[in-house]
């Protein structure tokens, strides 16, 4: 059997099945929360939810201009509610903004009725990833690298308190990503049945 059709017998073998909790991606802007999370939810067949597409949604204005209109600490409520509703509601896959584990009610709600999935990468990963967007409002500054690096010094050890933690390096495919997502949630038959 070459290495190829061992891989595939294997992956075969330990499908996932019926998801039993809503995994929430949590992590830093650019840690790939969103596309990692849509292939997710894809490849289990659930629904993928995003939070900030719903607080989107609901002010009928973008992230940038909420925060630009009505100010950071009004977002965070309205992020607090959306993602308290969308955890009762739904099991899927939810993506959250690179804040929102910072709030212990989240955090309570996210271990309450789901998992958290943090996907860690190191500043210059996500300084790549984030650096040629305009639509990342905290990092409206002066000198946006700067920002980057001190929400990431003051944010890692919150993320630190996630269920499960995945490594993500900017070199393999977010279908790669999914994988290691999926291992990681081997160890978790509360959250995910095989079959």
């Amino acid at each position: 059997m070459s290495e190829k059709e061992h891989k595939e017998a294997l992956a075969e073998a330990a499908q996932p099945g019926e998801l039993q909790k809503t995994v929430v991606m949590v992590g830093m802007m650019g840690a790939g929360k969103t596309a990692v999370g849509r292939a997710l939810a894809q490849r289990l067949g659930v629904p993928f939810l995003d939070s900030d597409h719903e607080i989107e949604n609901a002010a009928n204005m973008s992230v940038p201009e909420i925060f630009e209109r009505h100010g950071e600490s009004f977002f965070r409520e309205k992020e607090r509610m959306v993602i308290r509703r969308l955890l009762e509601e739904e099991r899927g896959v939810l993506s959250t903004g690179g804040g929102a584990f910072l709030s212990e009610e989240n955090r309570r709600n996210i271990s309450d009725f789901g998992v958290a999935v943090c996907l860690q990468a190191d500043l210059e990963v996500l300084w790549n990833r984030v650096r040629h967007r305009d639509t990342r409002p905290l990092l409206r500054t002066a000198d946006p690298y700067a920002t980057l690096r001190d929400l990431y010094e003051k944010r890692v050890p919150l993320y630190e308190l996630a269920d499960v933690s995945v490594s993500s390096d900017g070199k393999i495919s977010i279908e790669e990503m999914v994988d290691r997502v999926l291992d990681a949630l081997r160890a978790r038959p509360d959250v995910l049945e095989w079959k």
